[in-house]
C-alpha cells in the first residue's frame, strides 16, 4: 500500500470538499449586492444558517493533513503564500462575526451585511490567487521574497474566475433553496455566470497545457487522451444543462406556484459537477506535484511512520466530518420558508 498517495488523494479530496461546500456559502456573501431589500438578505442568511459552520470545517482538515503529511509543502506554501493566507482567514472571520451579529443588531445591520459580502469576496478572491500562483509555478526567489511576486496576471485572473464560480454555486443553491422572486433573479444571475465560468475554465485549461511541455504530453500525446478526452465534453454538457434549467425558472410570487418544469435541485447538482470536473482536470495536469514542477507529493511527504501514526485518528474523524456533514443538509433539505421560524 503505498501511503503517501492515500494521504494526497486525501488531501484532493478535502480541498474538493471544502470547495464545493464553503463555495456555495462564500458564493451566497458574494452575491449580496445583487439583492436589495433587506428581506431578500434575511432570507440569504437563513438559506445557509444551518451549515456554515460546518463547511469550513473541511478547511481546517485539509490544513491539518498538509502539515502531518507534507511538513514540506506546507512549510514552502504557507510561507510563500503569507499574505493571501492571511487575508483569507481575515475575510472568514469578517464574515463569521457579521454572520452571528447581523441577526441580532437593527441599525447597524446594513454594516453587518457588507461585512458579510466584503468578507465573502475577499476569502474567494484569495482562494483564486492562490490557485494562480500554484498553477503557474511558485518562483524560488518567491519562498524568500514577498507574496507580491504571486501577484500576476494570470493569478489575478483565476481569483475573478473563482469569485465568479462560488457566484455561481451561490446562485444554483439558492434555485434549490428558495421560490419567487428570489429564486427567479438568483436563475438569471447564474445564467450570466454559466458563460464567464466556462470561458474561465477553457482559458485556465489552455494556459496549464501550454505552460508545460510534460502536462501538453499527458492531455495530448498518446492513447491517454482517449479517457482524458471525457473530462472537456462532460464539463460543456453540464454547462449546457445548466444553462437550459436555469432558463426554465419562471418568476412567481405564489409560494404555492410551481415555479421549474422539472427538478430544482438539479441546477445546483450540475454545478456541482462543473467543479467536480474542473478538479479532476487540475489533478491530472499537476499529478504529481504539489508544488508544480518544484515539488512532488514523494518528496515532501512525512517519514512514514508518521503516516501509520496519523492514520487512526484520520479513519475515526474523517466518517464523522461527513455524517455530520450528511445530516445537516438532509434535516434541512427543504426550502428556506419551510424551516425559517426555527431561527
Amino acid at each position: 500500500m503505498d501511503i503517501s498517495l492515500f494521504y494526497f488523494l486525501l488531501l484532493g479530496f478535502a480541498i474538493l470538499m471544502y470547495v464545493l461546500l464553503d463555495g456555495f456559502d462564500l458564493g451566497i456573501g458574494i452575491l449580496y449586492p445583487w439583492f436589495n431589500s433587506d428581506a431578500e438578505h434575511d432570507h440569504l442568511m437563513r438559506s445557509i444558517s444551518h451549515v456554515w459552520d460546518g463547511n469550513e470545517t473541511w478547511l481546517v482538515f485539509g490544513g491539518v493533513i498538509l502539515f502531518g503529511a507534507f511538513p514540506t509543502a506546507y512549510a514552502q506554501l504557507l510561507s510563500t503564500l503569507y499574505l493571501p493566507i492571511m487575508l483569507m482567514l481575515i475575510g472568514l472571520i469578517f464574515r463569521g462575526v457579521a454572520f452571528e451579529y447581523r441577526f441580532k443588531s437593527h441599525s447597524s445591520k446594513i454594516w453587518w451585511s457588507r461585512a458579510f459580502a466584503i468578507g465573502s469576496t475577499l476569502a474567494a478572491f484569495c482562494q483564486g490567487l492562490m490557485l494562480g500562483a500554484v498553477v503557474q509555478g511558485v518562483p524560488s526567489d518567491a519562498i524568500q521574497g514577498s507574496s507580491l511576486q504571486l501577484v500576476t496576471p494570470f493569478s489575478l485572473f483565476t481569483a475573478v474566475a473563482v469569485v465568479a464560480g462560488y457566484a455561481l454555486l451561490g446562485c444554483a443553491y439558492l434555485v434549490m433553496k428558495s421560490r419567487g422572486a428570489i429564486q427567479h433573479k438568483a436563475a438569471q444571475r447564474g445564467r450570466v455566470l454559466v458563460w464567464v465560468v466556462m470561458l474561465a475554465m477553457a482559458l485556465v485549461s489552455l494556459f496549464t497545457v501550454l505552460s508545460d511541455d510534460l502536462i501538453w504530453q499527458r492531455w495530448f500525446g498518446g492513447w491517454q487522451t482517449l479517457w482524458l478526452l471525457p473530462l472537456p465534453l462532460l464539463a460543456m454538457a453540464a454547462a449546457r444543462l445548466l444553462y437550459r434549467d436555469l432558463g426554465r425558472v419562471r418568476k412567481s410570487h405564489h409560494k404555492a406556484e410551481q415555479v421549474t418544469e422539472k427538478h430544482e435541485d438539479r441546477p445546483f447538482w450540475l454545478a456541482v459537477s462543473l467543479f467536480v470536473l474542473a478538479f479532476a482536470g487540475l489533478l491530472v495536469s499537476l499529478f504529481p506535484y504539489l508544488l508544480p514542477r518544484q515539488l512532488s507529493y514523494q518528496q515532501a511527504v512525512a517519514p512514514e511512520h508518521s503516516l501509520w501514526f496519523m492514520l487512526p485518528g484520520v479513519l475515526i474523524f474523517v466518517p464523522l466530518i461527513l455524517a455530520y456533514t450528511i445530516w445537516g443538509y438532509r434535516i434541512f433539505a427543504g426550502k428556506v420558508e419551510d424551516f425559517e421560524e426555527g431561527y
